[in-house]
Order: C-alpha cells, then structure tokens, then sequence
C-alpha cells in the first residue's frame, strides 16, 4: 500500500511518491495529477498519442544499466545480448556508452551495422548459423565468431579470405535450476561443445589447423535469471581448467574467457535480482585463484548482460477493454494486448505486475486477472493483480519491467500488428518503431 492510499490529503500537499525502483524505471513518479510519468512523460498522454498496446522504453535507464556494468566489471568487455531488444537506437545507445554487441543472425546484423556499431565490436552468436550469415558476417568484418558445431568450422575456414577471430562454445555442466528452456550450461541440450569432451578437442584440434580461423578463448553460457553468483563462480574455474587442458594438449594460450549473461531481474516487488558488486567479486575470486592453480595467464572477461540492460527500461501500456466477475471464480480484466506482445508469460510462466497509470486510485482494490484478447485460453498476462474496484473500460494499465524479450519475441497472431516503441527521456518522448498495420501484414500475402 502507497503513502497515497494511506493519506489521500497527501496528494494536496505536492508530496510525489515513487514506484519500486527494483521493477520501474528510476526516473517513475506520480505527477500531480496522480498519472504516472516515466521519463518525465507521463504515461497515458503517451497512450493517447501513440494509442494501445505501447512500449515505452527510458532511455536514461537503458544507459545507466549500462553504466553500471561497467563500474563494476572495469576491466571487462560488456557485450550487449541484442536478442534482449534490438533496435538502430538501442543500438546507438549501447554503442554510445561504450559496450560491444552480440547479435544472432543476419536481420540483427543489419540493424547492428545499421545503426554506425563498430564491426570490430561486433559478436556473432547461435547454434544454426546458416552459410549466408557466417558469409554477411565475414564480409562485414564481424570481431568475432562463437563457434557452436563443427560444421561451423568447415564454413568458415571456405568464407575466411582474412584470419578470422572465432570462439569456441563449451557447456561446463552446471545447472542452474531454472526453466528447462533456458537451462543452458548443462551438458544435454543444444549449445556447444560438452566440457572435456572428444568434440572439444576435436573442435579445436580442426580450428588452429586452418589458417584464417584465430582461436582466441572460450564462450559459455550457463542459463538465464540466475540470482545466485555461485555458479559464475564455478565456470570460471572450469572453464580456466579447459583453456589449461587445450594450451597444454595444443601449445594454444587463449585471452579470451565470455561468462555470457543470464543475469537476474525483479519482474515483481520482492523478487530477487542479480547483484553486480557481489557478481564482480567472485568472477575476480575464482579467476585469480583459477589462474594460479592452473598456472595460466589471466584471460580478458567478458559478459553479456542483455535482460539485466534493458527490462528495467521498458513499461507496456494497454487500454482496459471490459471487466468481467466470474460468480464463484476470478475477476478478469481483459486488455487490448496479450500473449502476442508478452509471450514469455505463456512460454515461461513469467509473473508480471501492473497498476492503473491515468489516475493514482485511493479507493479499495480487488484481486484481478489480467487476460490478452487473443483466441487462446492460455492468453493471460498476469495473475493476482491488485486494481482499483471501480476500475473502467478504457482506461491505461501501464506493466513494468517488460523491455527484454516482448518487442524481440513479439507475433503477429490473429492478424494483429506489432505494437510500437517509445522511447523517452528528459520529458521528451520519440518514436523508435511504429506500429505494425494491416496494411504492413497484407503486403507479405502475395498469393491468389
């Protein structure tokens, strides 16, 4: 419960409450008029512009996100994880603040390049990289290249013309718990090379004897919303274990060590969220005492925090369409959004939040599910909601914590276009990407 529901007169007196700065943006308030801003802009004037379902997506916090890494890991190389959320201005934004970029195909590639990012700071991912990506990639001058099948290498060492820099993808066998669909660093599952393995001294045995393919370190990425430092810890030594066993086996020593990301955020109140000083620590803990076990050099770290730069950022906004009591069951809240623009509830069992954004309410709440207006049952954005019980058609929900994996993950289901996204700052707001029309889904059709 806020200052405000406790003592309404508040609101009289110009005291501006804040909203959970672990799930909301920093820069979100409530203006006088009891709307909430983001960016100095308030929410339901960007909602009438711009209509609904919205992403809006703060600037400021997407770089000081950024910012934060880098004062915690100095001596690292920050490699943003596109896949989170990639757009030309995102991508300024990351390049700006001085990060590198990890892309997955050739689409992000563009946006990338697109966008002024430097080739050199480019990094190429995935575990299905078709011929005519690894050939765009090459020819753009990518720095480097996450190899993830021995394929990979026979394709590169035909498009390589000038050495190349690549790394080799290793699973170090930790599991980390979470969903199965994001379980990455276990030994089973579709990403590189098992750690210790044949297939990893066979992926590097026919690496270093092509000549325009550099074998420069060793990627792995263990899962993702991981809030535990533990398992980073316990990479890093493996993972300095495997660069001793191949600079021993290949006279090789590599530089190059990628944790990957996976960094926990809050989606909700009270939720637990990665810790970067103490994340920072032990990676320098278990690296200086990896190093001095096996004797090797201290290699330069890297990480790809994509998640972790850019959820905070984003709030989606929707419009209430109708409010339905179910005698005996659940009151549901249907919105003008859904499953299509946030599938990770679907495909994750995500739990979100979401508050009324036009009005700051004082009244009583009722507990309310919040249901998508897709033809699917399973079309439900959040569950147990707390909202206002004189809640009415038309007005803005605004859910926070929503800038990883919705724009990036988003479907055109039902024939409806993706939404828009809106970025602000400074009380200014900006259109990165407009709204996908009929008109924009009609052109692909061709047939008759």
């Amino acid at each position: 419960m806020t200052l405000l529901e406790i003592f309404p007169s508040l609101r009289e007196g110009g005291i501006v409450p804040r909203l959970d700065s672990t799930v909301w943006p920093r820069e979100t308030h409530y203006d006088a008029d009891g709307r909430i801003t983001v960016g100095g802009v308030a929410l339901a004037d960007i909602a009438d512009q711009y209509g609904t379902p919205t992403y809006v997506l703060d600037e400021g916090e997407v770089r000081s996100r950024c910012q934060a890494y880098q004062k915690w890991f100095p001596e690292a190389e920050i490699i943003y994880a596109g896949k989170a959320l990639l757009t030309r201005a995102v991508a300024e934004w990351i390049a700006a603040e001085g990060l590198s970029l990890d892309v997955c195909s050739a689409g992000e590639l563009a946006v990338a390049l697109a966008s002024g990012v430097d080739p050199a700071k480019i990094v190429l991912h995935g575990n299905g990289k078709p011929f005519g990506e690894l050939e765009k990639a090459i020819n753009a001058g990518v720095g480097r290249i996450v190899v993830d099948s021995l394929t990979e290498i026979t394709l590169l060492s035909a498009l390589a013309e000038r050495p190349q820099r690549v790394l080799l993808r290793v699973t170090p066998d930790i599991d980390v718990h979470g969903h199965p669909a994001v379980r990455t660093g276990v030994t089973d599952q579709k990403f590189g090379f098992p750690i210790g393995s044949t297939a990893v001294k066979e992926a590097v045995d026919r690496i270093v004897r092509q000549p325009n393919l550099e074998l420069v370190g060793l990627h792995c990425h263990i899962g993702s919303q991981i809030y535990d430092t533990f398992p980073y810890g316990e990479a890093v030594r493996r993972m300095i274990g495997e660069m001793a066993r191949i600079r021993d086996e290949f006279g090789v020593t590599l530089t190059d060590l990628d944790l990957g990301g996976g960094h926990a955020v809050a989606y909700r109140s009270g939720d637990a969220e990665m810790n970067l000083p103490e994340l920072s620590d032990i990676v320098e803990d278990s690296l200086d005492a990896a190093c001095q076990r096996h004797g090797f050099p201290r290699p330069r770290i890297a990480l790809e925090p994509g998640r972790a730069i850019v959820a905070r950022a984003g709030v989606t906004l929707y419009r209430v369409l109708s409010v339905k009591h179910v005698e005996g069951g659940h009151t549901y809240v249907t919105v003008d959004g859904g499953m299509c623009d946030n599938p990770r509830v679907a495909l994750y069992g995500a739990r979100y939040d979401a508050v009324v954004a036009n009005r700051h309410p004082s009244g009583p709440h009722m507990t309310a599910t919040i249901a998508g207006r897709y033809c699917e049952a399973g079309d439900i954005l959040a569950h147990d909601v707390r909202l206002p019980v004189d809640l009415r058609p038309g007005e803005v929900l605004a859910m926070p914590c929503t800038g990883a994996y919705h724009h990036s993950l988003a479907s055109s289901y039902n024939g409806v276009g993706r939404p828009p996204i809106v970025a602000v700052r400074d009380g200014q707001c900006r259109e990165l990407v407009r709204r996908e029309t009929i008109d924009d889904l009609m052109c692909r059709d061709i047939g008759h």
